[in-house]
């Protein structure tokens, strides 16, 4: 199962990709966001198709202790407006220190600040879609699906 990994941000999304088993992900892309919503999630779905997608998993910030802050509201809202213009189903999945885990890798590979800024969002979306396929995984092989 392929599938597309998003961190939403409110400067930057960052885009990842699974493999066709549905087993590893990568970072894919950085899209700048624009003026317009409508524009961010256009240019998500080009990702999705070109990539034959069957399902956009979306970090949802949720707060050190489980909570729903603001943040959160304003990405399932944003879910419910991409699961609109992508045409597969639009999951969410607890996106807690994704950033920090990202940045903490990108550090080990020794990038600067700078070069760290550059890609930090996609490799972002990489460890939550990540996250996302471990767990499909774990809960297959206890006979449950999602």
């Amino acid at each position: 199962m392929r599938a597309v990994g998003i961190d939403l941000g409110s400067k930057r999304i960052g885009v990842s990709t699974s493999d066709a088993s549905g087993t590893l992900a990568s970072p894919h892309s950085v899209i700048q966001r624009g003026g317009a919503r409508s524009a961010d999630h256009d240019a998500i779905k080009l990702v999705v198709d070109e990539y034959e997608a069957e399902v956009v998993v979306v970090g949802l910030p949720v707060s050190m202790n489980g909570q729903m802050l603001q943040a959160a509201q304003l990405v399932l809202t944003e879910v419910d407006q991409i699961s609109q213009v992508v045409g597969v189903p639009v999951v969410t999945f607890d996106e807690r220190k994704s950033t920090v885990t990202a940045d903490h890798l990108l550090m080990q590979n020794e990038l600067n600040a700078h070069e760290r800024r550059k890609i930090i969002d996609k490799v972002a979306a990489a460890v939550i879609l990540q996250g996302w396929l471990d767990r499909r995984k774990e809960q297959m092989a206890q006979g449950q699906t999602q």
